[in-house]
């Protein structure tokens, strides 16, 4: 037992020392570009082509906060707007989709997923999301009443000073919550596999991974990710490819469905503060990641039967 317990705490601090060289320097330069012209002035870039989503140009704020930093920043950006229910409902399913792009996407890519892969899945679907919903929906103009969320104003820091040191308290928190995350969750898998659960837990997968077109080594992988996010799911998918033997296909097609539908729990509750209906927001969630995933899955089977023939025929 302590045997065990040593080899996932070390596995733990492993994955929180490769991922927390990533959030650390992220995080801070993000929250230290937060106070400078560069929001600003990309804000302003951008709201020319909020129109095509359905947004006003205020709608840019969320978004760029959103993208940059996270979800809970862009939650507090949206209680300052005057919104209607349709533009909420909108920005709420692209940042479903699209938030914490640099932190998420550079863990990712630690996994070994392509970039342009990364990119067009996320804020295609995000850009995609909001056009049919803006083209579909004629309703939803009523203004929108953000539930029991807190519009308290919070300090802003003065001078380079606070700002540094704002930006390595976020820094360091953003580490820290990782660790309290991908420890435990560490410790917990290497027990499981160890006690001969993991292989278990992959059979009750195996029709779920089939459908999506996986292998069933990949049932942790998707769990973590469903669960905790792709930030710590990524730790769980490193060491499924080391340990299990998961195929750098498996890891894209799994990602694909993760980067669509991942930390449900925790997403779903942010989006509750808006007082919008998030069982069609997780809906909508889980029927792209659906999808998408099977069709990739289905795209890539075919083109590999197609490359076998290829050879047969030239041999």
């Amino acid at each position: 037992m302590t045997g065990t317990l040593k080899r996932g705490f070390l596995t733990g601090l492993q994955v929180t020392w490769t991922f927390g060289k990533i959030i650390f320097p992220i995080t801070l330069i993000v929250t230290m570009l937060q106070y400078t012209p560069f929001f600003p002035w990309l804000m302003e870039v951008i709201s020319p082509f909020m129109n095509v989503l359905g947004l006003s140009g205020d709608a840019a704020i969320p978004l760029v906060i959103g993208n940059f930093l996270n979800l809970y920043g862009a939650i507090g950006a949206i209680l300052s707007l005057d919104l209607t229910v349709k533009e909420a409902f909108i920005i709420a399913v692209m940042l479903s989709f699209s938030h914490s792009m640099l932190i998420e996407s550079g863990v990712v890519l630690k996994v070994g997923v392509k970039l342009w892969i990364v990119l067009l899945n996320r804020i295609g679907l995000a850009i995609l999301s909001a056009v049919l919903i803006n083209l579909l929906w004629q309703g939803g103009s009523e203004p929108a009443h953000f539930g029991f969320a807190s519009t308290a104003a919070t300090a802003v820091p003065q001078g380079w000073g606070e700002i540094s040191l704002l930006g390595l308290q976020h820094a360091f928190m953003g580490v820290v919550q990782l660790a309290v995350i991908v420890i435990p969750l560490m410790l917990g898998i290497q027990f499981l596999k160890e006690k001969g659960w993991i292989d278990l837990f992959a059979g009750w997968m195996e029709p779920v991974t089939r459908f999506l077109g996986v292998s069933k080594n990949t049932a942790t992988t998707l769990a973590a990710g469903l669960t905790f996010g792709l930030a710590y799911g990524a730790g769980v998918m490193i060491q499924a490819a080391k340990e299990e033997g998961v195929t750098k296909k498996d890891l894209t097609i799994a990602f694909i469905f993760l980067s669509t539908c991942h930390a449900v729990i925790e997403d779903t509750l942010v989006f509750t503060l808006l007082g919008i209906p998030v069982y069609y927001l997780l809906f909508i969630r889980l029927t792209v990641a659906i999808i998408l995933t099977v069709t990739v899955a289905v795209l890539w089977k075919r083109s590999e039967l197609a490359k076998g023939k290829e050879l047969t025929y030239e041999s």
